[in-house]
């Protein structure tokens, strides 16, 4: 059997997770990434240069047999040249996609994926126009980039409009949406095979604190036989559109009139960390599974889950690891305020008991995170 090389675009931690999980079916991995000491750069050999050289693509590009990518806030083009000559999974469609959002707002419309009503916005009179038209409060979105909260404005009343296009209309266009009024924060991942077929994971609840992802439950608390059916089709129909292989999250509000979708990511998901202990198949295994080809595996959580990020500053290993099931995770990332550096997954026989081991792990982080309620 001759080996298969996986080469990613990108050497973060999303890569090195991947190979990770890739490793043990005798998969190998090269990365491409301009900083050579970089999470997964343990893992294989790492192309890239400060310049992102064309000659530094297309010696990644023959150190690998098929593509995929950690992160969609890269060059299309780079996607574009590597298909021209090996396989890329996912393919630049859903690239394409996800890396705008009007085109994003645009394919939920055209699937009958409910969402907010959104505008594109070129011009400050475009931002009164969608104020009047719409109504406020409004979130305006750079309609590229920005994650983590970046690259976002809450306009609340119309005397914030001067300031909202000062603060965002260098990167026009941009997207302005309604503020969704919603409970809690959900995302569904799934994996489609290169044959079609397509398995999700159970929807998990998300907690953001100051704009980052603080900690993920995982099967989401109190969801229906309805509403999980009800993101699984969502994803499905969007996953089928683009022709996507691999692995895609969609993250979504709960509202109570039924489900709004968010956006998307094409990719193995900060959401979606839970799953390496959480699940049978992990998204990471499952990703590189279907890339090289191979029946995707199990997505259920036999047991409540939940996913911990550690932000900013390294716990002490021992007071992680002295927590009841709790299986700790460090990047090789150095320090730095806001920096998602690892994280902890943990689970339990019952929901009692996760709530509980997750305050017991919340007490032993440097920073401060959002808990659950009680």
């Amino acid at each position: 059997m001759s080996k298969l090389r996986i080469g990613v675009l990108g050497g973060g931690q999303l890569g090195r997770m991947m190979a990770l999980a890739g490793i043990p079916l005798d998969l190998d991995f090269s990365f491409y990434e301009s900083t050579p000491d970089c999470p997964s750069a343990r893992l294989g050999p790492v192309f890239g240069d400060n310049n992102n050289s064309t000659a530094s693509l297309d010696a990644f590009i023959d150190s690998a047999d098929v593509f995929t990518y950690e992160f969609e806030n890269i060059p299309a083009a780079w996607v574009e040249r590597i298909a021209a000559r090996k396989p890329v999974f996912p393919g630049v469609k859903s690239l394409a996609t996800s890396q705008n959002r009007l085109n994003e707002k645009a394919l939920f419309d055209r699937l009958g994926i409910p969402t907010a009503r959104h505008a594109a916005i070129h011009s400050e009179a475009d931002l009164r126009a969608a104020a009047d038209a719409i109504g406020l409060p409004l979130v305006i979105k750079t309609v590229t980039m920005g994650y983590d909260g970046k690259g976002q404005f809450v306009l609340r009343e119309a005397a914030q409009i001067p300031a909202a296009w000062a603060a965002l209309g260098a990167q026009a266009p941009l997207m302005a949406e309604a503020f969704v009024s919603f409970t809690r924060e959900l995302s569904i991942i799934a994996v489609r095979d290169q044959a079609g077929a397509v398995r999700c994971y159970p929807l998990t609840q998300n907690v953001h604190h100051h704009g980052i992802l603080s900690h993920s439950l995982a099967p989401a608390p109190d969801i229906s036989t309805d509403t999980q059916a009800s993101a699984a089709r969502h994803i499905t129909d969007i996953m089928k559109d683009l022709g996507h292989v691999g692995v895609m999250t969609l993250e979504m509000f709960d509202t109570p009139s039924g489900l709004v979708a968010n956006e998307t990511a094409p990719r193995v998901h900060n959401s979606g960390h839970w799953t390496i202990e959480g699940a049978p198949c992990s998204q990471f295994e499952n990703h590189v599974r279907a890339v090289a080809g191979l029946p995707v595996g199990d997505t259920r959580c036999p047991r409540p889950a939940a996913m911990l990020n550690i932000i900013g500053q390294h716990p002490a290993r021992a007071d992680v690891l002295a927590q009841p099931e709790a299986h700790l995770h460090f990047y090789g990332k150095a320090e730095r305020d806001g920096r998602k550096i690892g994280h902890i997954t943990v689970t339990a026989d019952d929901r009692a008991t996760l709530d509980a081991r997750i305050r017991a792990l919340a007490a032993v982080l440097p920073n401060t995170m959002a808990l659950p309620k009680n």
